[in-house]
């Protein structure tokens, strides 16, 4: 796994339980000094007011260039901070965005809904799995046109987390990385 540029800050967005020890984005956490958790207060009770307020603190607390590394309720996390902020991220790797109007989408999260209309005012990558319980193919094709993303088609990884197999997931490091050398 290469390492990021010297001044690069990573932030990692998880969704509803904070993504646990074996989820990629715990590795690359661990595994890098400049890769850095937004904390939330609870985790599983998202509200999306509060966890805005939690990724607007750590954004402009970081060091440029930022890089957005979003999983499941994160994705719609950053796509609703992007439509208000002021401040400005490098780009973002978009991971398993979930459908809020899917039959899966969790009631505790309803603040997330509806999903932001709107191109993301930066380079982003969204990557879904064509079995992810909580976001067909199809809604990541429709996010994907609206928020301007590159879509990358996984095949069938479930949700893209640490049940799916993907360990440290090299190949997401790797689109993580050309978001950075980007532009």
């Amino acid at each position: 796994m290469t390492g990021l540029p010297q001044d690069a800050t990573v932030l990692i967005l998880p969704g509803i339980q904070g993504s646990g020890p074996g989820h990629w984005q715990s590795l690359w956490e661990r595994r890098h000094p400049r890769v850095r958790r937004v904390q939330q207060r609870d985790w599983d009770a998202p509200q999306l007011e509060e966890w805005s307020r939690a990724l607007e603190a750590a954004v402009a607390a970081a060091r440029s260039p930022v890089v957005l590394a979003a999983h499941s309720l994160g994705c719609l996390l950053a796509a609703h901070w992007a439509a208000r902020t002021r401040l400005a991220v490098h780009g973002a790797l978009l991971v398993a965005a979930p459908d809020p109007a899917g039959p899966g989408f969790p009631q505790a999260a309803a603040s997330f809904a509806p999903v932001p209309a709107r191109a993301l005012p930066f380079a982003s990558v969204l990557v879904a799995s064509r079995d992810d319980p909580y976001g067909s193919l199809e809604f990541a094709r429709r996010q994907a046109a609206v928020w301007g993303s590159e879509l990358v088609d996984l095949g069938e990884r479930g949700h893209i987390n640490a049940d799916s197999g993907l360990g440290d997931w090299p190949e997401g490091w790797a689109r993580l990385q050309a978001l950075l050398a980007a532009g």
